[in-house]
């Protein structure tokens, strides 16, 4: 891989929109793994694109051991099979977790524009 690909600690937090401690971090706990040059960090093309899995699982709600096991397992089975296997089964417990956290945020919602209703309610009288 050439410098051109490569990008310094610095351009990956501009890139992907994250802070330094939080690229150090993810090194720390073996989620990223850049190449070293002195004390430079280097992310090649491998590094960003599990960076990019990394932040959208963690959007999606995983957790970071969630996500370090399954960039593992894609390291571990060549035809993937594994990884798609285990995909299957976090997101559709993490499915199930949003739905949950949907409803309760909808209910919240409901009893809060109660709330909203009955206390203008109060007001006009």
């Amino acid at each position: 891989m050439d410098e051109q690909t490569k990008l310094t600690l610095k351009q990956m937090c501009a890139k992907f929109d994250v802070t330094p401690r939080t690229l150090r971090y993810y090194e720390y706990i073996e989620l990223l793994k850049p190449e070293k040059q002195g004390r430079t960090r280097l992310f090649g093309i491998k590094e960003m694109a599990r960076l990019e899995l990394i932040l959208r699982g963690r959007r999606f709600g995983f957790s970071l051991e969630e996500i370090r096991q399954w960039l593992e397992l894609y390291n571990q089975d060549a035809n993937n099979e594994a990884q798609m296997e285990a995909w299957l089964e976090l997101s559709g417990n993490q499915i199930k977790e949003l739905e949950y956290r949907k409803l309760q945020l909808e209910e919240t919602i409901q009893e809060l524009n109660d709330l909203r209703k009955h206390t203008k309610a109060s007001l006009s009288k």
